[in-house]
């Protein structure tokens, strides 16, 4: 078990940066729009989640300790998730063997259960959030 000494602290993060904005507008348009899509939901789940640009991508957090991500690929976009490797996954949409981070790849061809992948950020956020209380 992780405790909130092993997460990732971005004490930068802010509650909103319009870079974010720009960078989920960019081309091709059929991957950024869902990237756009699911970092909005990652943004809804609390009044208290930031946001940054790590390592290139939108991450967002919670009292500044980092619990998703979005990023874009050739022909698929992982929504991301830093304790994904520890949270609940019931319909194994969770792909990777990491310690810790675990993404859900989307590809735009393929159906994805957006109840689902709800859940999982909700999660996650829900996660680090009690992580963070401990």
């Amino acid at each position: 078990m992780i405790g909130s000494t092993d997460l990732f602290i971005f004490p930068e993060a802010a509650h909103y940066l319009p870079e974010i904005d720009e960078w989920l507008s960019s081309d091709p348009p059929e991957l950024y729009s869902i990237a756009r899509h699911w970092f909005t939901a990652f943004r809804h789940c609390g009044d208290d989640v930031s946001e940054l640009l790590h390592d290139g991508c939108p991450a967002a957090c919670v009292g500044g300790a980092a619990f998703g991500y979005v990023n874009v690929f050739k022909a698929h976009v992982n929504i991301g998730f830093f304790t994904g490797a520890l949270i609940d996954d019931p319909k194994s949409m969770l792909e990777g063997t990491g310690k810790r981070m675990r993404p859900v790849k989307i590809r735009p061809e393929d159906g994805i259960d957006s109840q689902a992948l709800h859940e999982l950020i909700r999660c996650a956020y829900r996660d680090v959030k009690g992580r963070l209380s401990t």
